[in-house]
Parts: structure tokens; C-alpha cells; sequence
């Protein structure tokens, strides 16, 4: 099983590169059915199909998606082995018992029988009929709200090794959900383990195992943090298939969270806005054949930052310069001269989500987090613009982003689009930075060049 949600070319480029053509089931799962990313995925590899298998070509592809989509419509046309039909009432970030997931865990050969089973245990655990302090879902959900509405709004996930993707999912779950009208609780996925002293008093963590196994070597860090006054959750998982339950639980206690806030978890209002940037950026291309470019900030060694006109004179202002003559470390630094106590610090990377740059990132949170005691997230884009990106832009002003962006070294066409898949993820890059932008958020963007490692590898060290 291999899931491809990065329109970055290289990632594109490795997951073809990782398959045999001729033996695999591409699995286009979309619930409105025009998601611009699956859409693009499913021109590239179905052409390239059809110049092996012509017309039997949709005997390789299966669909998920909504009644009465254009998907649905596709998917019969191009006698698809399979379309499935998702009940339209079920939020995608809520949909991990629908069709949408259960169906690739049916074909990756999992008990969902079993799963099932498990989740309808938790469903009767959470009945109204059990008082509310017994009910699993309403502790988690207020435990949540709670320690956010007294300060502690940044919950970080320690997992052990078999459950880590499990946190992209919650991830999802609660930044989309109760990010927005000015509140919401920031989900810390996959930050390297500290010492207490390096985290502030914004902190709820929570602790996720699965059999015997615990968090490797934390336990006594856990104790620490506790000892520190951190509250810590734990929750563990007799065996695999109780995430059936732990589904459940935490789209139940999404709900509650939503309700203790006073917000409507169940909508995503600022998702939409990133994505009509993104269009018009790509219409624009269309009639030009260019998207539109602006002069850096400052420009050293190929590196460029680039910001909004509003926050370069904030930066300008706080370094008591005139433009033009601010060199890069000295940029940086005005930038995270904005990191208040209680911010996160937002690593919104538009590069191949690759081992190699997930190390390099990783290096990086740690720096900023150990440096500045804030809390930080890495998010590769356009993955993350449907997560946490709805917590960005509509949830707490706590957020100091740094997106990073660079040149593509190869790029891959989209059959029957004038754009690119490098095309498409720089313009939904400069969408989601336009949308930042208008939300006076604290952010700058990171142009690293076509040296994606010495870009990086320099970035670390004008930050240490």
C-alpha cells in the first residue's frame, strides 16, 4: 500500500518508480470527487495505463467518493473495477470508519470485522445512557477544551513506533475541526523528544501505546514532565485493532472539544480559501503561461526570503534598518524576534517529503523548539492545507510560519492541463502564503534554489 498526497514531481516520481504498473490498484478516494490533487494523480497514472491496456484501463482503478459526484460519473464511464459510494453526511477528517478507510484496509488484507467490532464497543461506551464521567469520549474531549481554555492549547503526541502515523490522522482531526473562529487546539505531531525544561506552560501531552510496547525510553520523561506539572494522558491499546475504538473516541471527542469551545467542529470554513487562491494562481497561468513572481527581501548565497509588504516593514521596524541592507541571518533573526510564549513555530515545507528531508526538518524543529520553548509542527505541503492549514488560517494568531519552497530539479506533465505538477504545487504554495498574508499572520517563505540539501543544510545552520 502506498499513499501519494504530495504533488511534488520527485514524490510522484518515486512512487511510480516503486510499483509494477502492470500489478497495481490505484485507489482514487475523494469525497467532493474534484480534489485538485487526487484528480492530477489520477490523469498522470491512468494515461499511462492506457497506453498499455486502452480501453480495459479502468479495470486497474477503483473509486471512493460521494453520490452523484463527477467521480462517480468517471469512474462509470471508464468502467472503473469498482466506484464505492460513501454516505454524504460523513466529514472527510471524520471518515476514517467510512468507506474512505476501510475499504484500503480491506484490500491491505486487515480484520475490519474486527475493527468494527471494536469501534462499536467504544460507540456504546460513549451512549448517552452512561453518565459522562464514565463515558471515554466526553473525558478526552473535555480534557481537550479544558486545558486549552486554561492556557495549555498545544497537545503533543508521543505514540510507540507501530501507532506514529496514527498522529498525521489526529492531526487532521483536531486542527480542522477546532480551528477557527479565532480559537483552536494545536495537535504537536512527531516533535522530538525533550527534556521538561525546553517546553513552556502551553503544554497537554498525551501518550499513545499499543500492547506492551511504550514510547521508546520515554516513560521516564513522561514521569518528569508530570513531576513539572505537565498533565499527561495516557491511553493504551491492548492490541492493533482497538484503533477501531481510538477512531471513534477521538472524532468523538473532537465533537465534545467543539462544543466546550463554543465552535462547530463539523466545518472547515478557511479550506476553501487556499483553494481558491490556488485556482486563480493556476487560471492566471493559464492566460500567461506564468504565475506571478515578486522581488525577495533579502537575497544571499541562493537563498531568498520573500513576505508580505505589512510584514516587511514590521521586520524593517524591528531591525531598525532600511531594505536592502539586511543580510539573511539577520532576517531570520528579526523573524523570530515575533516568537511570543504560548506561539508555535510552523514549518510548511513544499519540497519532496522525502527520509532525507524529514531529517533535515526534524533537525530543525528541534532547534527552534529547544532555542525559543515553543511548541512546532512540520507540515508538507499541499498535504497539510487540508489539516492543520484550516488552523492556520482561521484559529489562534499564535502561529509563526516559515513556509520553504525551491526549484524543481524535473518536472512531470498533467495530461489535459497547460500546468505542470510543479506548476500546481507552486500555486498552491503562493495560494496558502496569500492566505497567510491577508490573515496578518507572522510568516515569510524560505526559497531555498535548486540545492534542496545545501538549502536546507544552510537554513539549520544560520538557525543554530
Amino acid at each position: 500500500m502506498q499513499v501519494l498526497d504530495s504533488t511534488d514531481p520527485a514524490a510522484v516520481r518515486t512512487v511510480e518508480n516503486q510499483i509494477d504498473r502492470d500489478r497495481t490498484l490505484f485507489i482514487v478516494a475523494s469525497k467532493s470527487g474534484t480534489t485538485v490533487e487526487v484528480s492530477s494523480f489520477y490523469r498522470y497514472f491512468f494515461e499511462k495505463i492506457r497506453a498499455r491496456r486502452q480501453d480495459a484501463a479502468g479495470q486497474q482503478f477503483i473509486a471512493i467518493t460521494d453520490p452523484g459526484t463527477f467521480l462517480e460519473k468517471l469512474g462509470r464511464e471508464r468502467s472503473f473495477l469498482q466506484v464505492f459510494l460513501n454516505p454524504a453526511d460523513i466529514g472527510g477528517r471524520f471518515s476514517a470508519l467510512s468507506l474512505f478507510g476501510l475499504v484500503p484496509a480491506a484490500i491491505m488484507g486487515l480484520d475490519v470485522s474486527m475493527l468494527l467490532s471494536r469501534a462499536q464497543t467504544m460507540v456504546k461506551s460513549c451512549s448517552p445512557e452512561l453518565p459522562a464521567e464514565q463515558n471515554p469520549g466526553v473525558r478526552l474531549g473535555v480534557i481537550l477544551a479544558e486545558a486549552a481554555r486554561a492556557g495549555r492549547d498545544k497537545v503533543t503526541l508521543f505514540t510507540s513506533l507501530e501507532l506514529a502515523t496514527f498522529g498525521l490522522w489526529v492531526e487532521q482531526l483536531i486542527a480542522e475541526s477546532t480551528g477557527k473562529e479565532g480559537k483552536g487546539i494545536i495537535p504537536i505531531d512527531g516533535e522530538p523528544v525533550g527534556h521538561a525544561a525546553v517546553y513552556g506552560r502551553d503544554r497537554l501531552f498525551v501518550e499513545l501505546t499499543a500492547g506492551t510496547s511504550e514510547t521508546t525510553g520515554q516513560e521516564s520523561l513522561l514521569r518528569d514532565l508530570e513531576k513539572a506539572g505537565h498533565p499527561v494522558v495516557r491511553i493504551r491499546l491492548t492490541e492493533l485493532n482497538d484503533l477501531g475504538a481510538e477512531f471513534f473516541r477521538w472524532e468523538f471527542a473532537t465533537a465534545v472539544a467543539g462544543s466546550v469551545l463554543g465552535i462547530n467542529a463539523f466545518d472547515q470554513p478557511n479550506v476553501q480559501e487556499s483553494k481558491d487562491n490556488t485556482n486563480r494562481l493556476l487560471e492566471e497561468f493559464r492566460q500567461s503561461g506564468q504565475l506571478p513572481t515578486d522581488a525577495p527581501f533579502v537575497a544571499e548565497r541562493g537563498l531568498s526570503v520573500f513576505c508580505s509588504a505589512e510584514y516587511r516593514t514590521r521586520l524593517e521596524k524591528s531591525l531598525n534598518s532600511e531594505s536592502g541592507n539586511v543580510d539573511f541571518a539577520a532576517c531570520l533573526a528579526a523573524h523570530f524576534g515575533q516568537v511570543r510564549p504560548g506561539d508555535y513555530i510552523a514549518l510548511n515545507a513544499y519540497l519532496d517529503p522525502s527520509t532525507e528531508n524529514q531529517v533535515r526538518l526534524r533537525t530543525l524543529r528541534q532547534q527552534l523548539r529547544d532555542r525559543f520553548r515553543v511548541a512546532t509542527t512540520v507540515g508538507f505541503g499541499p498535504r497539510f492545507l487540508h489539516s492543520t492549514g484550516q488552523l492556520h488560517k482561521g484559529g489562534p494568531d499564535s502561529g509563526v510560519f516559515i513556509q520553504i519552497t525551491a526549484d524543481d530539479l524535473a518536472d512531470l506533465a498533467i495530461p489535459g492541463e497547460p500546468y505542470s505538477f510543479s506548476v500546481l504545487k507552486q500555486a498552491q504554495a503562493l495560494g496558502d502564503f496569500q492566505s497567510l498574508a491577508t490573515r496578518h499572520r507572522r510568516a515569510i517563505r524560505v526559497h531555498l534554489g535548486s540545492d534542496i540539501t545545501s538549502g536546507l543544510k544552510r537554513l539549520i545552520e544560520l538557525i543554530r
